[in-house]
């Protein structure tokens, strides 16, 4: 699971020590919630399903699926459901061949997700290999399913824009700009990450 309220608290009390701002803006508005998932390969299917589609649609399109083969979803149901059904479920041709991408590597043995590898970037390498699994969808399932404290999503739009109200920017800053704000944060970077999202059009900000 995700990082826990007391590992964000200590990740941001470290990060504001070093950041005058970061510590203001905790002071006025509070510590976030935590943000979890659950650790497997189920956590990525549904990061598949719910691509540029709305919470609602997504969740619509999962019931569909659960439907189809049981709330015990299994990777080799998934392999073994024609193009048909899962199109009927709402899942475009596009999305099938991510699913089965996925799938295909949980049944082959070539990403278990009990054991991810400890270095981040490895990480994120691996789970970027399965189609339609970018940086940012690795980079979410690292923080939100594994609590990795230093995951850093800097491509995040809403980490970027949330980052140039804590920091009181005059623009919201760019991929590298936004990677090369947070290294003094390292290893907490995580706990600022849910910070910024936290912060993303909080009025009290």
């Amino acid at each position: 699971m995700g990082l826990n309220v007391e590992q964000i608290r200590d990740g941001l009390d470290h990060a504001g020590r070093i950041s005058a701002p970061l510590a203001e803006a905790i002071t006025r508005v509070g510590y976030p919630e935590p943000r979890l998932r659950a650790r497997g390969w189920i956590t990525l299917l549904r990061t598949i399903v719910g691509q540029q589609v709305s919470v609602a649609a997504a969740a619509s399109v999962w019931a569909r699926i659960e439907a189809l083969l049981g709330p015990e979803i299994t990777p080799a149901a998934v392999l073994a459901a024609s193009a048909d059904d899962l199109r009927g479920c709402g899942l475009s041709r596009q999305k099938q061949s991510y699913a089965w991408s996925l799938c295909d590597k949980v049944v082959a043995g070539d990403i278990d997700f009990d054991d991810l590898p400890a270095d981040d970037e490895a990480a994120i390498a691996l789970l970027t290999a399965i189609k339609g699994i970018g940086r940012w969808s690795a980079e979410i399932y690292l923080l939100f399913a594994e609590g990795r404290a230093d995951i850093w999503p800097a491509g995040d739009l809403a980490v970027q824009a949330g980052l140039a109200r804590l920091l009181a920017l005059d623009t919201r800053p760019d991929e590298r700009t936004t990677r090369a704000l947070a290294e003094s944060w390292r290893p907490h970077r995580g706990a600022v990450a849910i910070f910024t999202w936290h912060c993303y059009n909080n009025p009290a900000l």
